[in-house]
Parts: C-alpha cells; sequence; structure tokens
C-alpha cells in the first residue's frame, strides 16, 4: 500500500471518528439546560418556555433556513414525514408525553423505561437504514446502558412491584423513548440529502404551529411576578438556553450525526446524563456518589471504543474507495 494511499485513508476516517465526539459534545450541552430552566419555570410553564424558546431559535434559523432554501425544492413525501418525526415527534410530543409519564406515574419506573432509547435507535436503524453493527457492538450497549443505570440509581433497585410498569404512564415513556430514538434515526435519513444547517433550522421552525397550539390549549395565563429585573433575568436566561442547549448543541449534533451511524449516535448521548451529574456537583453542590463516578467510567469507556469502532469499520471501505481512485487516475 502507498503512502498516498494511508494518507487518504485517514483523511477520510478522521471526519468521521470527529463527527461521533460532535455528537457526544451536543448531546452534554443538552444538561446545561436546567441551569437556566429552573428560574423560568418560577414565572413560565413547561409548554410556555418552549414556545418562547423555539420562537427565539426560529429568528435564528429563518435565515439559515432562507439561504438554503434550494434544498426545500427536492423534499419528497418521505423526506416530510422524517422531518414531523424530528421536529413534532423528537421536539414536541416526546417531551410531553415524558413529562406527563414523570407527572402521573412511578418516577424511577419511567426513568428506567426511558432508558431503552437506545434500543429503540438500533433497531430502527437497522430496519430504515440498514445499518449492520459490529461483532463487538453487543457489549459496549450493555456497558453504556448500565453505566447510565450507576448514574441515575446507583445500586439501588428502581421500582419494588411489577405494577410500576404495567401502568399508562409506563406507556407514555415506552413512547417517548421511541419518539426520541426515532428522532435519531430520521435525523440521520435526512442529512443523507439535506446539509445539517437545513435539518436544524427545520427542526426548530416545524415544531412552532404545534407549539402554539399546545400552548394554548394548555391555557396557562401569561405573568411574570416581579420588576424589570425580574423580566431582565428571565429574557436573558431564554435567550442562553435558546442558543446554547438549543441552537449550538444541535448544530454541533447534527454536524456529527451526518458522518455517524445513528446506532452509534443514540449511545454518543449518554453524555448528557454525565453532563447532568457534573452541573449538580459544581453548581448544586451535590455529592457524587461512588456508582455514578463507577458508571461515569463505564459510559466514557463505551464511548471511546465506540468512536474507535467506527473509525476501523469505515477504514476498508475508504481504503477500497481510494485505491480505485488511484487506479481511475
Amino acid at each position: 500500500m502507498s503512502q498516498a494511499t494511508a494518507s487518504s485513508s485517514g483523511v477520510r476516517t478522521a471526519p468521521l471518528r470527529s463527527g461521533f465526539w460532535l455528537v457526544v459534545l451536543g448531546a452534554a450541552l443538552w444538561g446545561v439546560d436546567p441551569l437556566f430552566r429552573i428560574i423560568l419555570l418560577k414565572s413560565l410553564t413547561s409548554s410556555q418556555i418552549v414556545l418562547l424558546e423555539h420562537v427565539v431559535l426560529f429568528l435564528a434559523a429563518a435565515p439559515v433556513l432562507w439561504r438554503h432554501r434550494a434544498e426545500l425544492k427536492g423534499v419528497r413525501l418521505r423526506q416530510a414525514a422524517a422531518l414531523l418525526i424530528v421536529s413534532w415527534g423528537g421536539s414536541a410530543v416526546a417531551t410531553i408525553l415524558f413529562t406527563q409519564a414523570l407527572a402521573s406515574g412511578d418516577f424511577n419506573a419511567v426513568l428506567l423505561l426511558q432508558k431503552l432509547q437506545p434500543l429503540f435507535a438500533i433497531g430502527l436503524a437497522a430496519v430504515i437504514l440498514k445499518e449492520r453493527l459490529p461483532k463487538n457492538f453487543g457489549p459496549l450497549i450493555i456497558v453504556a446502558l448500565a453505566g447510565t443505570y450507576l448514574l441515575t440509581f446507583g445500586w439501588t433497585i428502581p421500582f419494588g412491584h411489577v405494577n410500576s410498569f404495567i401502568s399508562i404512564s409506563s406507556l407514555m415513556a415506552l413512547g417517548a423513548a421511541a419518539l426520541w430514538g426515532g428522532s435519531t434515526v430520521m435525523g440521520r435519513y435526512l442529512l443523507g440529502s439535506m446539509k445539517y444547517e437545513t435539518v436544524t433550522s427545520l427542526r426548530f421552525i416545524l415544531a412552532l404551529p404545534l407549539l402554539f397550539v399546545i400552548t394554548s390549549m394548555e391555557g396557562a395565563p401569561w405573568q411574570i411576578h416581579g420588576g424589570l429585573g425580574t423580566s431582565a433575568a428571565i429574557g436573558i436566561n431564554l435567550l442562553m438556553q435558546a442558543l446554547l442547549p438549543g441552537l449550538l448543541s444541535m448544530l454541533l449534533y447534527y454536524k456529527g450525526l451526518n458522518t455517524t451511524k445513528a446506532s452509534y449516535a443514540t449511545l454518543a448521548e449518554l453524555s448528557f446524563p454525565m453532563t447532568g451529574i457534573l452541573i449538580n456537583w459544581v453548581v448544586y453542590h451535590q455529592l457524587v456518589t461512588l456508582p455514578q463516578i463507577i458508571g461515569f467510567a463505564l459510559i466514557w469507556t463505551a464511548l471511546f471504543f465506540i468512536s474507535g469502532q467506527q473509525s476501523r469499520q469505515a477504514a476498508p471501505a475508504s481504503l477500497e474507495l481510494s485505491q480505485t481512485n488511484q487506479r481511475s487516475a
């Protein structure tokens, strides 16, 4: 093998590895959301916060979508359906289902069922995107899910009775997990024909009409208690929430997803609960327990091995393409 071939292979596999870590970084930014949401919840409902956040995101995304408007001419029925799953299903409906499940069901059981999201994404990716998993991917899934379990529950068993899982709230939690997993797969599907900036913009813009309807049906009054200082604090927090765990995180996420399989990306999203633990420790001074440290280590171990597997899996295809290009030159 020539030096030129090896160099070309390295160049082609490098974006795959960096793309995986962009997904990790984008998902990690979701964990800073509580920093801004807490003060907002004192004056606004959850649906009102999400609606206002999407209004801000619309103002940021509309110029980007206008710049890439030519891509909209090629949207077909399947892509339109995928866009609705990403925007309505992943952004709006899944959040509503999960929130309602937490409010009406067993908290720990709902959290445990939500951890099945990677399995939904991996299954859908195999069926819809025809993704094939490497031989050692199964054990890494188990390691990652075990780490997430320890981060959330520690050594405890999170449910006391089987009835915790046989309820409407359990179905809601499973529905949310399925929609979030499906959103990852559909996002990867859309990136086959659209730029990541376009997909990100459409995710926010298309969700806005549905959020208007949901907020109107809720009927909660719009009221902000306090003076000018409180209003300014709410405005700053809303802007930061929209731009950091909202816009920036999704731009990084979809840019990374562009070169990352959906089945890999759904495990990269496990960086989200790790950020939550760090925020609780640094900002809210909550002690980090031994099980959480072990869980943290397990997740990062799985992520490093998954990143390496993706690069190794793509290397033969990249090498073959490089050799073909050299023969034809």
